[in-house]
């Protein structure tokens, strides 16, 4: 028997969420040296990257660029795809050299994602910063990573997974805890 779901965010909540991270990435940045790079973990990571430039840009801060990073070859838990993991999966035509990068993914679990996107931007380059914003970080992380913004510190059990659901893919803004899609 499967839990029913719950609702943890809504689409108001989420927005919320994306504006304060973005002001937060604004404030910290002042007087840092590079330029601003967001760079989104595909898929919900990109998306959510896209509107926390959106919203910089309508305040104002300049950003020096933005990318997509998919990290399924570089993972080490076995959800990864085999092959040479400079052949997909990324759009950073740009340099990251020197800049402040700012990783961008959903959902903060075990810390696996964040350490092989670590990983794949090394491989790119050297950027004076790397700094992670995600939407929820659901704590129990296996590795000691921890994230600079956060949109919301959700706790659900273990056995219960949290989705995060967003219009540019799913059709809906939500972040579900337990029960599949909202």
């Amino acid at each position: 028997m499967s839990t029913p779901a719950t609702v943890a965010l809504d689409a108001e909540a989420i927005a919320r969420c994306v504006k304060r991270i973005a002001r937060e990435i604004a404030e910290r940045g002042n007087g840092a040296g590079g330029g601003l790079i967001l760079i989104g973990v595909v898929r919900r990571g990109a998306s959510l990257a896209e509107r926390i430039a959106a919203v910089l840009r309508g305040d104002g801060v300049a950003i020096l660029n933005s990318g997509t990073l998919d990290i399924s070859s570089y993972r080490d838990d076995g959800r990864g795809a085999p092959g040479d993991p400079r052949l997909i999966g990324r759009d950073i035509p740009f340099p990251i050299d020197g800049a402040r990068v700012v990783l961008v993914d959903d959902v903060l679990y075990t810390g696996r994602t964040v350490r092989a996107a670590l990983t794949a931007l090394t491989d790119l380059g050297h950027p004076d910063a790397i700094e992670l914003a995600v939407l929820v970080d659901r704590g129990a992380h296996e590795l000691p990573i921890r994230a600079d913004y956060v949109g919301k510190n959700i706790a659900a059990p273990a056995d219960q997974r949290v989705y995060v659901r967003l219009n540019e893919i799913d059709g809906i803004d939500a972040v579900v805890i337990g029960g599949g899609k909202p």
